[in-house]
């Protein structure tokens, strides 16, 4: 009987132990990032927030244009040609999505979008046809090249990248995977609209995503529920022209630049909701998206797989066949 009593009281012991070091508190951290907010919750017995804050820096340091000492920047000036582990894999994914694209994403597109002032740096040109068409001849990821050591072959010397439209959806995945490298497996990360999902959340039930109507407004991000989705483990985004647009001399034009025409994209859609197998794809095909007609997306969309998008135009609100049911 001593050795049953000593063992259950192990049993017990192992149960306690066991028990105290499942993570059950979940923690939240936000703030301001690359010129917009991130919302962060995740479930963990220890703080994060510095780790999070280092992934964050890392990736400016590696592939913000808005920060002139990043590799980027630097390897758009002439000063750098060699790409670190966040540059190869961004880069990759971008030449991915420009093929499935069939060009309508790209990150050379980078002086059109200075030219039209939605970029890193103000050129004080004027957009004429001319000078348009004269800046398209350095556009074109297709025929760069990442060499295999390292070195990025640009099309042109003067060929620009601005990652941005990937960037902020990469940066989740990243504070993603370090959630996984220290046991975390519930988590939501929101930087700036899109979104990396994993688990449950503090409900234990799916995590739940709202899809903001798109209403026009360019001095205010206005928050009016569309739809909520659960979109299970993986990446979620939405672009959308409705924020970001500017008055020049040639009417209201939108921040999405067409890498065809050089001028910003006409689109009949409003937006577009992306979900993907991680947030980076999620990103960049909701931003491949804005350059299309909805008749073009659709398409591009029913021959990606994993790739499900919910599309708004002024009449309709289309979906693919595989995106989740919407709750009104």
């Amino acid at each position: 009987m001593p050795h049953i009593f000593k063992h259950i009281a192990y049993l017990l012991v192992l149960f306690v132990t066991l028990s105290c070091s499942r993570p059950t508190h979940f923690r939240s951290a936000e703030g301001a990032v690359w010129n917009t907010t991130y919302h962060i919750t995740y479930q963990s017995e220890t703080e994060l927030d510095d780790s999070i804050r280092s992934v964050m820096k890392q990736v400016e340091m590696s592939l913000s244009p808005f920060n002139a000492n990043s590799l980027i920047s630097r390897i758009n000036k002439g000063e750098e040609a060699v790409a670190d582990t966040l540059l190869r894999r961004i880069f990759f994914a971008s030449q991915e999505v420009n093929r499935n694209s069939l060009g309508a994403f790209d990150p050379t597109v980078a002086p059109l979008i200075n030219l039209w002032g939605f970029g890193y740096k103000k050129t004080g040109i004027e957009p004429t046809q001319a000078t348009i068409d004269s800046i398209k001849a350095l556009v074109g990821i297709s025929e760069c090249a990442l060499l295999p050591s390292g070195e990025i072959r640009k099309k042109n010397q003067a060929t620009e990248f601005n990652f941005s439209a990937i960037t902020k959806g990469y940066g989740c995945d990243l504070i993603g995977e370090m959630f996984k490298r220290n046991g975390c497996e519930n988590f939501m990360v929101e930087i700036g609209g899109e979104i990396a999902l994993n688990g449950t959340n503090p409900r234990n039930k799916n995590w739940r995503i709202m899809i903001d109507a798109p209403i026009d407004n360019d001095t205010a991000v206005v928050h009016e529920r569309m739809a909520v989705i659960e979109p299970g483990n993986g990446g979620v985004a939405t672009s959308g022209n409705y924020r970001n647009y500017r008055q020049t001399a040639e009417g209201k034009v939108w921040h999405t630049i067409s890498p065809t025409t050089g001028r910003p994209a006409q689109t009949d859609l409003l937006s577009a909701t992306v979900i993907a197998p991680n947030a980076m794809l999620a990103d960049a095909y909701a931003t491949s998206c804005m350059a299309m007609t909805c008749g073009e997306a659709m398409d591009m969309l029913s021959k990606i797989n994993g790739v499900e998008a919910l599309l708004v135009t002024a009449d309709t609100i289309a979906a693919t066949p595989g995106f989740p049911p919407i709750m009104r």
